[in-house]
């Protein structure tokens, strides 16, 4: 243990922790992506599960991740407003956070980062107070990072780590559709 400025003691090595990259703006998944190369890095076991993007989305991050031979899961169907079929995407990110649940487990991981995990309980797909107990009951020395907007306070509460990113602008608003290289 060492001092901490008020006296309190802080430990000299930490177990595990939560991170939360949460809000409207651009940039909770990339750097998500950062600690995922951060973490291989140190010789981490790193994986990632996606819970909204689908296959359809070639996004650089994961050429990397296969690149570095990083564990790596999309389990979603695309965005919920694109769905021809609601039963199929609620099911697919049941089955993701089934996945997820069973990683954060396993104890094979120093590092899970879990892409847009608040969207399956934004929607009510996933009930908060499971991912929470999946969150604080996972193997010791399981690191975890969690993105997406609308994070709920339970999961903030039980975080180490919280960022909320805020859109000051975003190149959408001017027509400019996603490209490759900034946005996947």
């Amino acid at each position: 243990m060492i001092g901490a400025p008020s006296g309190q003691t802080v430990e000299m090595a930490r177990q595990s922790i939560v991170l939360i990259n949460t809000g409207e703006g651009k940039g909770k998944s990339s750097a998500a992506f950062g600690v995922m190369g951060r973490g291989w890095a140190r010789g981490w076991n790193v994986g990632v599960v996606q819970f909204v993007k689908s296959g359809k989305w070639k996004i650089g991050e994961r050429k990397l991740a296969e690149h570095l031979d990083i564990e790596w899961h999309t389990l979603g169907d695309g965005f919920t407003w694109e769905s021809t079929d609601m039963d199929e995407t609620i099911a697919k990110g049941r089955h993701a956070w089934g996945v997820a649940k069973e990683k954060l487990a396993s104890g094979d991981y120093q590092l899970l980062i879990l892409d847009e995990l608040t969207y399956t309980m934004k929607y009510g797909w996933v009930d908060v107070a499971e991912v929470v107990e999946g969150i604080t009951g996972r193997a010791e020395g399981t690191n975890v990072v969690i993105t997406g907007r609308g994070a709920p306070q339970e999961l903030i509460d039980i975080a180490d780590t919280v960022t909320e990113m805020t859109k000051v602008k975003h190149a959408y608003e001017k027509g400019i559709k996603a490209m490759k290289g900034i946005e996947y």
